[in-house]
């Protein structure tokens, strides 16, 4: 009889240590501070300053923008006010905002014969020009140009998506290094003093644990402004009915005119077509200004609203507010001819998307909650400041002298595939992102091929 004898059984493969996968993540969490955080430091203090923006520009632009007012004070009509302005400026008059409060200025924008738009401050009491500005050439228009980087140009705006994507990167990756193992210290409290690299690495981990939530909600809310996502985003969301949300059905003729370009608006109306008037041949007048400003008063539209000017036979009065209360945003164009609002929206006719983006744009912006939002996001701020600073010395106090000081790759490459392949599906998410992601791929590969010196 025969004995027969089994054969071992090959050893499953071996698990990635969690070293190996610490050091991937801690790689990573590396390459995306180094990408993101220069620019972290920008839209922090922008945007802590942006907080503020009503406050700072009153203060700074005090000569244009306060006038003495005494109770009962009558207000010159609106084109008296218009009329004052291009005394002033010459040109054609193509906006005019009411004031917000009583003791604030009226704001006429001017397009001038050379092209260029001149902001025109009037009282509004004694139709008196305060003074003029390039438009949105305020101390807060150029903080937020600076913030969403416009101020750059068209194509820097993507760079909007490629921070908010490497910063959820940050986050996630940040999440899982401060994760206590075992230690003491350093997770909720700080060790040793600043001479010590442990002070910094403390300090770094505690404010991103302390501030990491807000942050992450930061950057989703601000990538809707991004060139590439946010955009198709917004045509997927509110790309039907000539560009307004599903809750506005309108049959009415429509220009090639955009909302956006007529003034700011909200994310939501970014691609809203304007209406056209239609003269009758019983009406052939416009209204008028002041007329417009009249029903656009009794309709109940909040004080400082802006009025779009008609430049054409077809053009429109559209009159836009965008408080902080967003129950109150509110967009309305008129006939020029009869005054009859052909479309009337606000922000209950957004749909269910475009309703929490722009909530969550309002809390971005510093606006839902009053000062608690403003104070708050100010104090996130300051701690956006911190991260990156405590990462430069952390890194400084760390790196080889002569050396980048990229953390090492895992032994067991199969973590780092498995990372990058997470990594990718993000990209997939956000495209500018997981172009970047490319880029830096191939500047890691170049990283690793790189010869090592060798000690004499």
């Amino acid at each position: 009889m025969t004995r027969a004898f089994s054969q071992p059984s090959a050893a499953p493969p071996a698990k990635p240590a969690s070293g190996d996968l610490y050091r991937a993540v801690w790689r990573w969490h590396f390459y995306a501070g180094l990408l993101v955080l220069p620019f972290l430091i920008l839209l922090a203090v922008t945007g802590a300053l942006y907080l503020f923006r009503d406050e700072i520009d009153t203060a700074v632009h005090a000569d244009l923008k306060r006038v003495p007012y005494e109770s009962g004070a009558v207000l010159a009509s609106p084109s008296a006010l218009v009329a004052a302005a291009l005394a002033n400026t010459p040109g054609t008059a193509v906006k005019y905002t009411t004031p917000a409060q009583p003791d604030l200025s009226a704001e006429v924008t001017i397009k001038t014969a050379a092209g260029d738009k001149r902001a025109v401050y009037v009282d509004p009491y004694r139709a008196q020009v305060l003074g003029t500005l390039p438009d949105r050439g305020t101390v807060m228009w150029t903080v937020r140009h600076l913030h969403s980087l416009r101020l750059f140009g068209p194509v820097t705006r993507g760079l909007i998506e490629i921070t908010g994507g490497w910063t959820i990167l940050l986050i996630m990756t940040g999440i899982y290094l401060w994760w206590p193992r075992g230690q003491g210290g350093g997770v909720v409290s700080l060790r040793g003093t600043p001479k010590a690299r442990v002070f910094w690495r403390d300090l770094h981990a505690v404010t991103g644990l302390t501030i990491g939530a807000i942050l992450l909600f930061l950057a989703v809310t601000g990538l809707p402004w991004s060139g590439v996502w946010g955009a198709k985003v917004n045509e997927w969301a509110n790309g039907n009915n000539f560009g307004y949300p599903a809750g506005v059905r309108v049959a009415v003729p429509m220009s090639d005119e955009h909302l956006n370009h007529l003034g700011h608006t909200t994310w939501s109306l970014d691609q809203a077509k304007v209406p056209q008037s239609s003269a009758s041949p019983t009406q052939t007048t416009a209204i008028g200004l002041d007329n417009a400003v009249a029903i656009f008063d009794g309709l109940g539209l909040y004080p400082g609203y802006a009025v779009a000017l008609p430049t054409t036979p077809t053009g429109v009065y559209s009159g836009s507010v965008y408080p902080d209360d967003l129950s109150r945003q509110r967009v309305v164009h008129l006939d020029q001819y009869s005054g009859k609002p052909l479309i009337d929206m606000s922000y209950a006719d957004y749909g269910p998307l475009g309703k929490t983006l722009e909530f969550g744009i309002n809390v971005h912006m510093g606006q839902q909650f009053g000062l608690a939002n403003q104070l708050i996001l100010l104090v996130v701020c300051a701690g956006i400041v911190v991260l990156a600073v405590s990462a430069g010395v952390m890194w400084w106090k760390r790196r080889p002298r002569g050396s980048l000081g990229v953390p090492p790759l895992p032994a067991d490459k199969r973590v780092l595939r498995g990372l990058v392949g997470l990594l990718v599906l993000g990209g997939l998410a956000f495209p500018l992102t997981g172009l970047s992601l490319l880029v830096m791929l191939g500047l890691d590969w170049l990283i690793t091929r790189r010869p090592r010196r060798r000690l004499a």
